[in-house]
């Protein structure tokens, strides 16, 4: 047995992904996202999609949307949560205001937290002091045990407090599931601040609070919340002790970092790390989804190409490496080019539309003809392209006619010596056809130009593909010039030819 089924034999697993709203959402937080879900469905548990948006000053509901958008495109579904309610509900921490307030409350009368009148400015006077002497230099304890008298004189001065959760004073230790057993000193986890002295509640508070609530017994969370997790462990134990959620302390696990060019911690900055990027060149999200599995985590072979519902199947804790993954934006293009070759012809053809709408070669409704070029161009450009965004420019010569028609890197090959004598020899051979398919366009540029002018085939089509597609690189050039059709492929060469002669004469 597994450590995922071990877990799952002990009680019923319960994860949550948990995002701030605030700006897009990034490949990092999505990758938690993930391995949560994945976690979830391996074990038949719940994923809790919780949205934390205490920050009013941060959030906003557009990324709030955004969020919610991400995982449907992503294809994460989740048990509990926004637009789908649950018994543990409101999901959004907005609207559980009276749940922290009174947790906050009965944390006060039990004696765990006590009101904290230091300003800013002390503070960090006696951090830099703390600095200087070479001891922690968290918070000092300073208001821990101030008399009636000194709170009475800090209120009569005009000075609201923070509230702060009184620590244990103990060292803490825990099997992480990651990472294995770690442990942090006392010393190194200070009091802290779970109310700001406005009475809004902080991540310090709520997010333990709604765990417990919420019956949450795994967090997978990213590395960069491990010095946080005494704290939380602590709260937890509070909790329990006035009789908040079930008793039960979750399970930890810190996912690696993920990181960026020059070995640095991937940055909500890189461009990479946005999913409004991916979005805008036309990323699968089966392709994006693939690629995240394999930052931190392995199928258990050397397979690297695999579904949600593979990855799922497969999830194992045990196989989340805790050393820092690599992100590979190449490796990540590569991956959504196999996903895009495997997909039914007729879905890829759906997904390009959007990005030929977007360049204007088609309209909001598809003409028939443009509908028909898109469906017969689709199995010829799918092996060729790795991007959605990279359709337009591969197949837009279909698209446009006449002066629309631009031959962006024509210039070059065409001034290549011979271009104009050989488009010449095409088109006169290419007008001499009595049908117009792909078979007869081929064999009548082979005859003309490959055996007729002795030319190799990529020098004698070459010419010819970029007159009629305007580009060096294109899909298939016979079956091209079918689609596009006889007038105006024959029109594209003469125009071609024209340009090639003017050149050489010039």
């Amino acid at each position: 047995m597994n450590a995922s089924q071990q877990q799952s034999a002990d009680s019923p697993v319960r994860v949550r992904f948990c995002p701030s709203p605030t700006g897009n959402p990034h490949v990092g937080m999505l990758r938690t996202a993930l391995f949560n879900w994945a976690y979830a469905r391996h074990t038949s548990g719940t994923l809790v999609f919780r949205i934390e948006d205490t920050d009013a000053e941060r959030d906003s509901e557009e990324s709030y949307q955004a969020l919610l958008d991400a995982m449907g495109w992503l294809g994460l579904d989740w048990d509990e949560g926004p637009e789908v309610g649950g018994p543990h509900g409101p999901y959004r921490q907005s609207e559980r205001g009276p749940i922290y307030a009174d947790v906050a409350t009965r944390l006060a009368e039990a004696g765990f937290t006590y009101e904290c009148f230091c300003s800013p400015e002390e503070l960090a006077v006696r951090r830099e002091a703390a600095k200087v002497a070479g001891r922690p230099q968290g918070y000092d304890g300073h208001c821990r045990n101030l008399s009636d008298a000194e709170i009475a004189d800090y209120r009569a001065a005009g000075r609201d407090p923070v509230i702060r959760f009184r620590m244990p004073g103990h060292d803490f230790r825990w099997d992480d599931l990651v990472r294995g057993e770690l442990s942090f000193r006392a010393e190194h986890v200070p009091d802290f601040v779970i109310v700001r002295a406005n009475g809004q509640p902080l991540y310090t508070l709520v997010n333990p609070v709604d765990d417990a609530l919420m019956g949450i017994t795994h967090v997978l969370r990213g590395e960069d919340l491990l010095s946080s997790t005494p704290r939380q462990l602590a709260m937890h134990a509070a909790l329990a002790d006035i009789g908040v959620g079930s008793g039960r302390t979750p399970r930890f696990g810190h996912l690696p970092y993920v990181m960026g060019e020059g070995n640095r911690k991937l940055s909500k900055r890189d461009p990479e790390s946005s999913l409004a990027m991916y979005l805008e060149r036309g990323f699968l999200p089966e392709g994006l989804a693939n690629y995240l599995a394999l930052l931190g985590w392995s199928f258990g072979d050397d397979t690297e190409f695999f579904s949600l519902a593979q990855m799922a199947e497969r999830f194992d804790i045990a196989r989340v490496n805790p050393n820092p993954a690599r992100f590979d934006l190449k490796k990540c293009i590569s991956i959504n080019g196999d996903w895009m070759r495997v997909l039914e012809v007729d879905d890829f053809a759906t997904r390009m539309l959007p990005f030929l709408q977007r360049a204007g070669l088609i309209g909001d409704v598809p003409t028939d003809r443009q509908a028909a070029l898109v469906a017969a161009i689709a199995p010829l450009v799918q092996e060729r392209i790795e991007t959605l965004d990279q359709a337009p420019a591969m197949i837009g010569f279909l698209f446009q006619e006449g002066a629309a028609f631009t031959m962006a890197e024509a210039d070059a090959v065409a001034m290549v010596d011979g271009s104009g004598s050989a488009l010449a020899v095409a088109a006169e051979s290419l007008q001499a056809l009595s049908e117009w398919n792909t078979p007869a366009i081929e064999a009548a540029l082979r005859t003309s130009l490959v055996e007729g002018l002795g030319l190799k085939p990529r020098k004698a089509f070459g010419s010819v593909r970029v007159a009629v597609t305007g580009r060096r690189v294109s899909p298939p050039l016979f079956e091209s010039m079918e689609l596009l059709g006889r007038d105006e492929s024959l029109r594209r060469i003469e125009a071609a030819r024209v340009r090639a002669e003017a050149a050489a004469d010039g």
